[in-house]
């Protein structure tokens, strides 16, 4: 079936993409607004787009009664952000920094989680995340109203000693980070544990 996406309606070209667009990897994306307020908020619509440099991109969707949601207009106004990556033990809270709250509302300390200093940027990073990566915008394409997507060149990666099998190779231990990402539908996630591998041709 054949669907034209200027003759549907936008939310269900947002059902479209997002059902067959899978799996997703998060960024749960901590931020600090210029009101001193520190902001985490998950996002799907997210990967590496390079490395060298090292960059990634995040789509970030408009809050359909504010506008700018607190992520965007803190990444606009300041230029910085860190990207955690969640692993599954950490899927409830991630899933409460998901709530419509205000820009005065800390969600990390909404959903219990600690803070820890970054080591380039103001944001913090999530210290229970077994990685983060702090990046600093390098530019910006407004795609519709409110709605962006950030293009950000990572300047420092932390990750959990545990997973860290030859840090002079940059070898991790993948499979041990246990990653969750993004589905169809609303509440839907996949585990990163059933793999398979293929040998690329020469």
């Amino acid at each position: 079936m054949l669907f034209d996406f200027d003759k549907i309606a936008p939310e269900i070209g947002y059902k479209l993409l997002t059902s067959t667009i899978t799996p997703r990897p998060i960024a749960w994306i901590s931020t600090l607004g210029l009101n001193g307020v520190v902001n985490a908020a998950p996002y799907s619509f997210f990967n590496a787009m390079g490395h060298t440099p090292p960059t990634v991109a995040v789509g970030l969707l408009r809050d359909a009664t504010r506008g700018w949601k607190d992520t965007a207009r803190n990444i606009l106004d300041a230029g910085e952000f860190v990207v955690n990556l969640v692993p599954e033990a950490l899927a409830d809270a991630m899933n409460t920094t998901c709530a419509g709250v205000g820009p005065d509302v800390d969600e990390m300390a909404l959903a219990g989680l600690d803070a820890t200093p970054s080591t380039h940027i103001k944001p913090p990073r999530i210290a229970a995340s077994p990685v983060a990566f702090e990046c600093v915008m390098l530019s910006s394409v407004v795609t519709g109203p409110m709605q962006t997507i950030v293009i950000g060149r990572v300047v420092a990666a932390h990750i959990s000693d545990s997973v860290v099998l030859d840090a002079a190779r940059g070898h991790i231990d993948t499979p041990a980070l246990g990653l969750i990402g993004r589905m169809h539908g609303a509440g839907w996630y996949a585990r990163s544990t059933d793999l398979f591998q293929l040998a690329r041709p020469s």
